[in-house]
């Protein structure tokens, strides 16, 4: 969804072809011609392009939109996306669902590439820094209603086999200065959505309205008296892999070997300490990397076991705060739907704390993560103990991960650079507050 525009493209003066920072002339008049109904375009920008996607807003006479670029073109996933979402939507979840073409499909295939679009949303990026107790309540209930909600709309969906591997979400301390909000003809609800007030004492009967077929924008919030009960009824499938995470996937009851990381560790060091010319940046990976060695030789008796992972359900896979749009104070859509699958719900939730509510210096704001863990297990009827497993897990992934410097030495990918102080810096604190970062999500 909306990130930051990096170059403009003139009314009718598109870019000549169909790099990485443009798209071609002919590309968009064969895309809106499958879109009649959106009327004549008056200007496509480019946005930041991300690891995923790529995105476009596009404006026309009949006004705003996102224009997605699926970079893995696997149709049946991008459609299952576009169902979970639309569907969601029905039930009053903040989301953004994709607009169908005039033969009803969402997906739009030209030239080999897959294309979809999505209202333009109008909204900024808001991390944990920006949130107050309350909010960061809502935020975890939020998080907890979608997981319900998926387990719902998405049970006559076939149990997806693993991804194709995919670069991790950015766990970016904080996003960067947001842009000035971005407009589309979409209306503010008129009272605060259901899923953002306080739980009932006891949950109301789940009555979903699934959508008979696709739309083409967002519903206003509906009423959405989610069970929790329902949440820990979900049959575990495989989750999807993203590549460059260390040893098993997000979500693999397979936990890291230490063996392999030290491998990894020793591969790392090496190309740290003979990349010329050297820099600040090489002399903290190799203390971090030497660091890290040492606390997984100290801790190696704790490795996580299978029986140990949480349980699992279909969850977005990439809960972040570059991929949650607010409207002011409330959320407005949740975006970037490609990691959709089935994988251990209350890992996502412990994940996405770790990069809501970490701070520059790679600690946690604790004080935050708890309302944020009290709304989610509300929504959910997750348990503590079911939280505390899934501490340990991400714990454990965490520190055995080091897919920045895997990006930096090995891919000779610098991107995500700007984000390792903190990443770092996190697995070491969590490792000395385990017990407060436990007692945060399970209190």
């Amino acid at each position: 969804m909306p990130r930051s525009p990096v170059t403009a493209v003139a009314a009718r003066g598109l870019a000549p072809d169909d790099s990485a920072a443009t798209l071609g002339p002919g590309t968009l008049a064969a895309l809106l011609g499958r879109y009649p109904a959106l009327g004549e375009p008056l200007s496509c920008r480019p946005l930041t392009e991300g690891l995923l996607n790529r995105g476009y807003r596009l404006t026309t006479t009949r006004g705003r939109y996102f224009l997605k670029h699926h970079l893995d073109g696997d149709q049946a996933a991008i459609a299952r996306q576009h169902r979970a979402t639309l569907r969601l939507a029905g039930l009053g979840v903040p989301v953004a669902p994709p607009v169908a073409a005039a033969d009803g499909n969402t997906v739009t295939v030209v030239g080999g590439r897959c294309y979809a679009l999505h209202p333009w949303i109008d909204g900024t990026h808001r991390d944990g820094g920006d949130l107050t107790g309350p909010q960061s309540r809502r935020l975890g209930r939020l998080l907890g209603v979608v997981h319900v909600c998926l387990d719902r709309v998405m049970r006559a969906e076939p149990t997806p086999h693993p991804a194709t591997p995919a670069p991790p979400a950015a766990p970016a301390p904080a996003p960067p200065a947001a842009p000035a909000p971005e407009t589309v003809p979409a209306r503010a609800p008129e009272r605060a959505p259901s899923w953002a007030a306080p739980p009932p004492s006891r949950p109301e009967p789940f009555a979903p309205r699934l959508l008979p077929g696709p739309r083409s924008a967002s519903p206003s919030p509906a009423p959405l008296p989610c069970d929790p009960a329902h949440a820990a009824h979900v049959s575990p499938g495989p989750a999807p892999s993203p590549a460059p995470w260390m040893g098993a996937p997000p979500g693999s009851p397979v936990a890291a070997d230490p063996a392999e990381t030290f491998a990894l560790i020793d591969d790392l060091l090496a190309l740290a300490r003979r990349r010329r010319p050297r820099d600040a940046f090489d002399e903290l990976a190799e203390h971090r990397l030497i660091e890290r060695r040492a606390l997984i030789e100290r801790h190696a008796h704790r490795r996580p076991t299978p029986a140990t992972t949480p349980a699992s359900g279909w969850v977005h896979g990439d809960f972040h705060p570059l991929n949650l749009l607010y409207r002011g104070t409330e959320p407005a859509a949740i975006v970037d739907w490609d990691r959709l699958g089935v994988q251990p719900r209350a890992e996502e939730a412990v994940r996405a704390a770790a990069i809501f509510f970490v701070r520059p210096g790679g600690t946690l704001a604790l004080a935050k993560v708890r309302p944020y863990a009290r709304g989610y297990r509300a929504a959910t009827g997750a348990s503590p103990q079911e939280l505390a497993a899934a501490v340990h897990r991400v714990w454990w992934e965490r520190l055995n991960d080091f897919w920045i410097l895997r990006w930096r030495y090995q891919r000779g990918d610098h991107r995500a650079d700007p984000q390792f102080p903190a990443v770092a810096a996190l697995a070491v604190w969590w490792t000395s507050r385990y017990e407060a970062v436990r007692a945060a999500f399970c209190e």
